[in-house]
């Protein structure tokens, strides 16, 4: 036993390093979706995490948004725990019929304009829960979506990447009612 304490005290850590904090392309990503959302909104954009029955491997990645190394908050990003203050519902993994209804409802109790943003491969597509006694469907089978962020999961900056892009988009049509 006191050689494998010995041993795990004198090894290298395992774990990967973190990004860097100031990387350049986050601050750009960034600053470019803060423009966007302030051109259309005339303030910050609030978004309404939903997980509709996934392993949780794209939560992680959202809540990162929210850690001391993107603190997406600086870009004028806010989550909100009820979606009568949201802006976009980020909506991860595939609809279990638990939470098809749950979904529906808080679609519904998103005030308009709103988007709808299918985050990850299940989102998207059902990816391993293909086929499952337990799932409904990809996101798009019970809510319409305006985006899809592919990925399991799909890295915070990606998840950036895709509001700006939906920020972008919605430049040329107004957002879903």
């Amino acid at each position: 036993m006191r050689t494998l304490l010995l041993k795990s005290l004198l090894a290298k850590p395992v774990t990967i390093a973190g990004p860097r904090p100031a990387d350049a392309e986050l601050e750009e990503v960034g600053r470019a979706l803060e423009a966007q959302a302030r051109r259309l909104y005339g303030r910050s954009i609030t978004i309404r995490e939903v997980d509709a029955g996934s392993c949780n491997g794209c939560e992680l990645e959202i809540h990162a948004l929210n850690n001391a190394i993107y603190d997406v908050e600086r870009f004028g990003i806010r989550f909100a725990a009820s979606p009568r203050h949201a802006d976009v519902l980020l909506v991860t993994g595939p609809v279990t019929h638990n939470m098809k209804i749950a979904l529906e409802r808080t679609y519904a109790a998103t005030p308009a304009p709103k988007w709808v943003v299918a985050v990850g491969d299940c989102g998207c597509g059902c990816g391993v829960f293909e086929g499952s006694y337990a799932v409904v469907g990809a996101v798009d089978k019970v809510i319409p979506v305006d985006l899809h962020i592919p990925g399991c999961p799909p890295r915070p900056i990606d998840l950036l990447r895709g509001l700006l892009a939906l920020m972008a988009k919605s430049t040329r049509r107004a957002p879903r009612a």
